[in-house]
């Protein structure tokens, strides 16, 4: 143990960490404390908790930049430093919220807002190119809160062969393995991705991936069926006003990305606007009404995830559980399905909430405790889940004006 380690395993410290997701509905920012030195069983406690939604301009521009053609170089770099101010805004907010002051945080750790995700391998001159943008200046939320700002974190995994996705993985096998159970952590955000905690296993035996939709086709279909007046299904009304067809849900389920081998992950590249497109077109075709188009890309989501457990886990663990979280499980259509689902496969569902944890912060503690481990110059990936050749240190580093952030924020 180095003489960091040991000093902090005497102190517990406060973080913050910021996430914003394929939703693009705005910024968690989720301030924890965390107590142990990392590479440890380290305790993580939330604090408090603040979703800042983003102003419409704002919204309008990240969604507008998805397309490669809009996004010019001087719309990206402009978003970038306007994403930071809004970041440490967040970040500001949620410290006042919890009654505390910049001076007694630690480290802010920062996913960004992720635009483009290209992880598969594009050989070039003999170079395996993969690559990524993540934006929202880490060294503009560092300068506007005068706390050292971690963000940037794929990039390090993707550089070593990996496909820089799924990150949480890491710390959920951290903060919910158990000896005698195997999990299965659910995300439900705009895309939906799965991670397999084997009973009483080893770092290297966890593997994760992504399922393929979450929210996001069902929130792209309601945004273009209401002409923006709506961007969500809350409380999943149009889906139980519908029903699923099956012919459709048969094809939709043809899509190559759900048979692809493990590593694997996904995004708006694929379950973007022209898969939108492509399902208006089908409602089209089959003939479906509105309400019938959303029930059957819900229950997209939950067979997607059904059949990923059967692909890719089932023949090597049986699950006792399966733990939902993201903005999904507050579907209560999406939920049902998946319990019904999961249940004829012998698996328990239930939600974040079910186990007294909260769904909208768990990605942002998450970004808290990689760039504790970031800071403490130890590897915060997972190679078995993102395919990478080694583990690394993942995170860039910002550092403020004020300095010593790390040990300002460090509780007795």
């Amino acid at each position: 143990m180095s003489d960091a380690d040991i000093l902090h395993a005497a102190k517990s410290r406060y973080a913050v960490g910021l996430m914003s997701g394929t939703s693009v509905d705005g910024i968690d920012a989720a301030l924890v404390k965390i107590a142990g030195p990392p590479g440890t069983k380290v305790e993580v406690e939330l604090v408090s908790f603040k979703n800042s939604p983003y102003p419409v301009r704002v919204r309008d521009e990240i969604l507008a930049l998805f397309d490669p053609e809009k996004a010019t170089i001087d719309r990206v770099g402009r978003l970038n430093v306007w994403l930071g101010e809004l970041f440490a805004e967040a970040a500001l907010s949620v410290i006042a919220m919890s009654g505390l002051s910049p001076e007694d945080i630690a480290f802010i750790g920062s996913h960004g807002q992720t635009l483009y995700h290209s992880p598969e391998a594009e050989n070039i001159d003999g170079y395996d190119l993969r690559y990524t943008v993540q934006i929202g200046e880490g060294a503009v939320i560092a300068a506007r809160t005068g706390i050292t700002c971690i963000s940037d974190f794929r990039v390090a995994d993707m550089a070593a062969g990996g496909q820089g996705a799924p990150l949480v993985p890491f710390t959920e096998y951290l903060l919910y393995g158990e000896e005698k159970r195997t999990l299965l952590l659910q995300n439900i955000g705009g895309i939906g991705n799965m991670t397999v905690i084997p009973a009483g296993c080893a770092a290297e035996d966890v593997f994760a991936f992504d399922t393929g939709p979450g929210n996001m086709l069902i929130d792209g279909v309601v945004t273009r069926l209401t002409h923006g007046a709506k961007t969500m299904d809350a409380g999943g009304v149009i889906a139980r006003g519908g029903r699923p067809d099956s012919g459709l849900l048969s094809l939709l389920m043809q899509e190559p990305y759900y048979s692809r081998g493990l590593p694997k992950s996904t995004g708006r590249e694929l379950f973007g606007t022209a898969y939108v497109d492509r399902l208006l077109n089908y409602q089209q075709e089959f003939g479906l009404s509105d309400a019938d188009l959303v029930a059957t890309v819900t229950r997209l989501t939950v067979r997607s995830i059904g059949d990923a457990y059967r692909r890719f886990v089932r023949d090597r663990y049986s699950a006792d559980l399966l733990i939902v979280g993201g903005g999904g499980s507050y579907n209560p259509v999406l939920m049902e399905g998946l319990k019904q689902e999961m249940a004829s496969l012998g698996v328990q569902v239930l939600s974040q909430e079910d186990l007294g944890f909260n769904s909208d912060a768990k990605e942002a503690m998450a970004f808290a405790l990689l760039a504790d481990y970031t800071l403490a110059n130890r590897p915060n990936n997972l190679p078995g889940v993102t395919g990478a050749e080694k583990p690394v240190v993942m995170g860039k580093i910002s550092l403020s004006n004020s300095g010593g952030d790390r040990e300002r924020g460090a509780k007795s």
